[in-house]
């Protein structure tokens, strides 16, 4: 069982949330301008990366808001849960 925990509501099981992507991706500010493939390159291509990753969660049988988390691609582990509009907590080294 994967535990998430959303920020205003505490730890839960993964079957109250649903995964909404990649965070932090920046909509263009002319629209317009874009031609065909980089309007295709901002709706559908993103980093899917290995490793960290920051997403986009709603706790979606709960308080049914969103929230951002960083989570190892790799071994599905969270790093960190944060507010939509915040920004994670750097590791102190």
């Amino acid at each position: 069982m994967l535990l998430i925990e959303c920020p205003y509501c505490g730890t839960r099981d993964e079957s109250e949330f649903t995964y909404g992507g990649e965070a932090h991706i920046v909509r263009p500010l002319d629209p317009d301008a874009l031609n065909d493939v980089e309007w295709a390159d901002y709706l559908f291509f993103r980093k899917n990366s290995k490793g960290i990753l920051q997403e986009q969660w709603n706790h979606s049988a709960g308080c049914r808001r969103w929230f951002c988390a960083e989570r190892d691609t790799v071994t599905y582990k969270f790093k960190s849960f944060y507010k939509v509009g915040e920004r994670p907590v750097e590791d102190e080294a």
